[in-house]
């Protein structure tokens, strides 16, 4: 038999699926020709088809480097890459197939998700566009158009592509699980749970799918399931920084605080986590003893998360028996926290925001891996500062006090959204018009805490007699003195109720069904915050009966 007649039977063993037989007949062929590059290549295949990812990254170069104008060799060498986690390399190795074969629609397929991955969105939408067009009938190419749109917030355009992908291939784990996502995003809790179902019956060890399945059932209220479903996510991948991330999630939710602030630190592997990352070439501190050395601390995420976890900043100079502790945040909070002298932290502003290089510091930490690093997981704890840990400075209290002197009654401040961009924003946040009932209550003056409301509600507003001067608000040092001026703080979760109950005024926080997982599930107040008040919703998008209850508490108050 000659070699072209052996490899064409390697062929269709391979083909067919016959991966040893196919296997056994490359070997022959490379032990009388070691270069022939399409056995190398075939070899390849197998041991990326095996999980031998390393070998199979050695063995396409092999055959590459023999034959460099193969166009799939170089898109099944990308496949490689991103298997061994090397996705840049794996984009220049799409784009070296795309050049050799512009319509090669394989590697359009996968530098779309290779860029996704790396999250340039606009360009692997691009990508998997091109992608769909060469192979229309391609499930997995319509898949990553959707994981590309999604990701984009392009939602609807998203679940058409799911659906097509779906159409095409009804047990495409993958389609089923990214749909599965993005309808708990929507939160069609039931729909999410069947598609997610759908893809652990054709991939029983599908991690993700297990996650996401977790999120469905915490939509849905079944936080036992939903535990469940992210340790066998874990148990699937323990590798998967996501499947330990969402198990954080659920144990802080369900109070688990040790084990969940311990699961929480994978969240800086874990690509789809929004907070900051930072490069630092100091070590990050574990919470212990470093004696006569320098820790700096930096803000990660959004603002009610810095103000919500500044507390335990006082225990960390005395834990670490540390020479000195730099606390790096936003420009916004710098001016309120540089007036409060009871720290024992130097506060600077984040870098390259006032054009001065950070200090000199031996050991680094996020803000929020404090409770892990210092100990501390319970948000009930003695050792955490008693009573107010913010204060708002004296001078800006009178400004503010004089321009609030001809408010007649209780003075209320409002605030009924939160950013945007928030992943979960479309639960937590309430319409501006929902508020309305709740400005009828006589002997109530009510200010608006809301930040660049759009002309539609300032009218509102203005019609409804709530005052608004959050124009002369340039931080949070201002809106710690207007807070600090006003009888009762009324808002949704967002920065404002952690700054209230850090500056220990009476706040009501108005909740969804399920949610963020700092405030549990059941109580009226919490541990957090003791001059707060938790009103929660008893249905899932009912925030009329919210308001309601606080109108009749508001009434209660004002009497």
């Amino acid at each position: 038999m000659t070699i072209p007649q052996a490899f064409d039977i390697a062929l269709q063993h391979h083909q067919a699926g016959r991966l040893a037989e196919a296997e056994a007949l490359y070997r022959q062929i490379l032990a009388q020709q070691p270069q022939h590059a399409d056995a190398l290549h075939g070899l390849g295949l197998i041991a990326c088809a095996t999980g031998q990812h390393a070998g199979a990254f050695r063995l396409i170069s092999s055959a590459i480097s023999h034959a460099p104008n193969h166009a799939a060799y170089h898109s099944n060498l990308a496949v490689a890459c991103s298997h061994l986690g090397r996705t840049e390399d794996a984009v220049a190795c799409y784009r070296r197939a795309i050049a050799l074969q512009p319509d090669l629609a394989e590697a359009h397929t996968g530098l779309g998700a290779a860029l996704s991955a790396l999250g340039r969105l606009d360009e692997a939408i691009a990508m998997s566009t091109r992608a769909v067009t060469l192979r229309p009938d391609s499930a997995e190419a319509h898949n990553n158009l959707g994981k590309a749109l999604g990701e984009k917030g392009r939602r609807t355009e998203a679940l058409a592509c799911f659906g097509r992908a779906l159409e095409l291939d009804p047990d495409n784990a993958e389609a089923n699980n990214n749909l599965g996502g993005l309808l708990v995003a929507e939160g069609r809790w039931d729909d999410a749970i069947a598609c997610l179902q759908r893809a652990l019956a054709v991939q029983p060890g599908h991690a993700d799918a297990y996650s996401n399945l977790g999120g469905a059932f915490v939509g849905k209220g079944e936080f036992e399931r939903a535990l469940a479903c992210c340790r066998k996510a874990v148990a699937c991948r323990p590798d998967s920084a996501g499947a330990h991330f969402f198990l954080a999630g659920v144990l802080l939710l369900l109070g688990h605080h040790e084990e969940g602030w311990r699961e929480y630190e994978w969240r800086w592997q874990y690509s789809g986590f929004g907070g900051v990352r930072r490069n630092f070439p100091a070590p990050k501190w574990d919470g212990s003893r470093i004696t006569g050395r320098t820790i700096l601390l930096h803000a990660e995420q959004g603002f009610g998360d810095i103000l919500q976890f500044l507390r335990y900043l006082p225990l960390v100079r005395g834990r670490a028996d540390a020479a000195s502790v730099i606390f790096e945040c936003p420009p916004e909070l710098t001016r309120l926290l540089t007036h409060d002298a009871g720290w024992d932290v130097q506060i600077v502003p984040m870098r390259g925001t006032d054009g001065k290089p950070l200090p000199h510091f031996d050991f680094h930490l996020p803000l929020l891996s404090l409770p892990w690093a210092l100990g501390q997981s319970e948000p009930q704890n003695p050792a955490l500062p008693p009573g107010p840990y913010l204060h708002a400075e004296p001078s800006l209290r009178t400004l503010w006090r004089n321009r609030l002197h001809s408010a007649a009654g209780l003075r209320v401040g409002l605030a009924w959204a939160g950013r945007p961009t928030h992943l979960h924003d479309r639960r937590r946040s309430i319409p501006l018009e929902t508020f309305l009932p709740l400005l009828r209550v006589a002997g109530v003056s009510f200010h608006s805490l809301q930040l660049a409301p759009d002309p539609a509600q300032l009218q509102t507003l203005a019609g409804a007699g709530v005052s608004d001067l959050t124009a002369h608000i340039s931080d949070f040092a201002d809106t710690a003195a207007l807070v600090a001026e006003l009888d009762l703080v009324i808002t949704v979760d967002t920065a404002v109720a952690h700054l209230a109950g850090a500056l220990g005024r009476p706040v009501w926080t108005l909740l969804p069904t399920v949610p963020d997982w700092r405030w549990g599930l059941e109580k009226g107040d919490t541990p957090w915050y003791p001059t707060m008040r938790l009103f929660r919703q008893e249905k899932d998008g009912d925030w009329d009966s919210v308001i309601r209850r606080v109108a009749q508490e508001l009434l209660v108050l004002r009497s």
